[in-house]
């Protein structure tokens, strides 16, 4: 654990928190500043700063913790419905070092939207970048071809 991580001074029982769920691997705690009631952080109790940083039954338990968690919220909220957010890097908005998934509690009227632009790449395109990602994926993970 890192020392003057937020998470983890919470895993350590240093800060306080209202927890969730808890296993050996996780622990999942509601969210200080959330975007509706219920939303919920999802973080391996060991330091990780990037999900490719995670071992494989961590990475298991963290996804498993919340396709678990997040029906009981939605109905301990009454929600219509939920989005899952990682962000990784602060170009993707992670504001702190330590790995996390959002749970969010979704209402049709609760005016939160992911207004990205969206591009329209041509098929050209999308075989050229295709293959570019299966080369760089085939140079890391050379002992697990895609």
């Amino acid at each position: 654990m890192a020392e003057g991580c937020v998470f983890c001074r919470i895993i350590r029982g240093e800060l306080p928190a209202v927890k969730v769920y808890e296993s050996d691997l996780v622990v999942a705690f509601l969210d200080i500043y959330p975007i509706n009631p219920g939303h919920t952080l999802v973080v391996p109790k060991r330091h990780v700063e990037r999900l490719e940083e995670l071992r494989d039954e961590e990475a298991r338990e963290l996804v498993q913790a919340a396709a678990r968690l997040a029906p009981a919220i939605v109905r301990a909220v009454r929600a219509e419905g939920y989005n899952l957010i990682m962000n990784i890097g602060r170009a993707a908005g992670q504001e702190i070092e330590h790995l996390h998934l959002h749970i969010v509690p979704r209402f049709s009227d609760d005016n939160c939207r992911f207004n990205c632009r969206r591009l329209k790449l041509s098929q050209e395109e999308l075989e050229r970048l295709g293959a570019a990602i299966r080369e760089a994926f085939t140079k890391i993970h050379s002992s697990r071809p895609l």
